[in-house]
């Protein structure tokens, strides 16, 4: 049963980073404008890079490939976003304060949401994916918890 729950979980894992891959391969802009606005350079380069990393180990944390890497690595991910992209008062000249405020508070909630996930990727990394899972396939000794 719990080799079940563990490939529930990686799928529910894996579904917000394929999307978000997709996405930002598909319209890099407005992470490009992210990046832009967080001060780092070659913006829609690395907007390109973000969605192709978020594609590739959304789909290798689905099929559990490589998953203690992958977990810390996405981990790092988490608290490097979380920290550099929503972290500080957003200002949009023009825009009231009330919207700001709404703005603002979900800065917070993307922070929490990205700090939690790091978690989950933490325990994925070192616990391993299951049964159900490329890594067990191949005999990786962390495959099981």
């Amino acid at each position: 049963m719990n080799n079940y729950i563990l490939l529930v979980a990686r799928i529910l894992l894996s579904f917000m980073f394929i999307l978000s891959g997709f996405g930002k391969l598909a319209d890099p802009a407005g992470t490009a404008g992210m990046i832009t606005g967080a001060g780092l350079p070659a913006a829609t380069a690395l907007a390109y890079l973000a969605g192709l990393f978020e594609l590739v180990t959304g789909l290798l944390v689905l099929v559990g490939f490589q998953t203690r890497l992958v977990g810390y690595a996405l981990a790092a991910f988490c608290v490097f976003t979380g920290l550099v992209f929503h972290t500080g008062a957003v200002a949009v000249p023009g825009w009231p304060d009330a919207a700001l405020g709404w703005i603002n508070t979900l800065n917070q909630i993307m922070v929490m949401k990205n700090l939690t996930l790091a978690g989950a990727y933490l325990f994925l990394a070192t616990f391993g994916p299951g049964a159900i899972s490329i890594d067990a396939r191949r005999g990786a000794q962390f495959a099981t918890a």
